[in-house]
């Protein structure tokens, strides 16, 4: 497997508290990596750190082996990185339409979610929380992303529509060859083959392994 992306010694300060100690993190292509943990284990964090959108205090963020630590989150979202955040993914003052064609503006179908397609002309800040997270999830799944980071993707989701989400999710890995990574407090199922899984506690790497070495 080719490392994608990774944090190397990654430290990430929020005031006094560290939230982030040390972490190395290797994201390689092709593959669904899952960050597991409770609340405040920093899954999170290290996502807001591959993504840019919190500094590291300490310690580097590599893609492909390239240090791209200084660079902004637009410039890393133009080299192919895609962030959905589990809260304010959307634009609430666009309307749906709107939302999809900043991610995807050709003709092709404007989503991979029908439950949203006659929802199209309704302003995103109107939407129910599960809708606005299909809205959020469609911009990662429709644009051509080489990283694709997702902070709790089944966030208010229905069972049904959380499984086709990890199924069109782990086919930008297989079939894309993305590096896909999800945060996420449990491991969901149907993970592909040769998925990974870390566990974070505190801010730091806990265990690391495939899906199968947890039960």
């Amino acid at each position: 497997m080719s490392v994608e992306i990774a944090l190397r010694a990654a430290r990430v300060r929020y005031g006094p508290l560290e939230a982030l100690h040390g972490l190395d993190l290797p994201v390689p292509a092709g593959t669904v990596t899952v960050l597991l943990g409770r609340n405040g284990a920093g899954r999170t964090t290290a996502l807001r750190a591959l993504a840019g959108t919190v500094r590291l205090s300490a310690g580097r963020v590599l893609w492909r082996g390239v240090d791209v630590t200084r660079l902004s989150p637009h410039e890393r979202a133009r080299r192919g990185l895609c962030f959905v955040p589990d809260l304010r993914a959307v634009y609430d003052g666009l309307t749906v339409a709107e939302n999809l064609a900043l991610s995807s503006p050709g003709p092709a179908s404007p989503t991979p979610y029908p439950e949203l397609v006659p929802l199209l002309s309704r302003t995103a800040g109107t939407l129910s929380g599960g809708e606005r997270r299909m809205l959020a999830l469609s911009r990662a799944l429709a644009a051509p992303a080489r990283v694709v980071l997702v902070d709790e993707p089944s966030l208010g989701l229905a069972p049904a529509v959380a499984a086709r989400t990890y199924r069109l999710l782990a086919g930008l890995a297989v079939r894309d060859g993305a590096a896909v990574v999800l945060a996420e407090q449990h491991v969901p199922d149907a993970l592909p083959p040769g998925s990974l899984v870390h566990e974070l506690r505190r801010g730091s790497l806990a265990w690391s392994g495939e899906p199968a070495e947890l039960a």
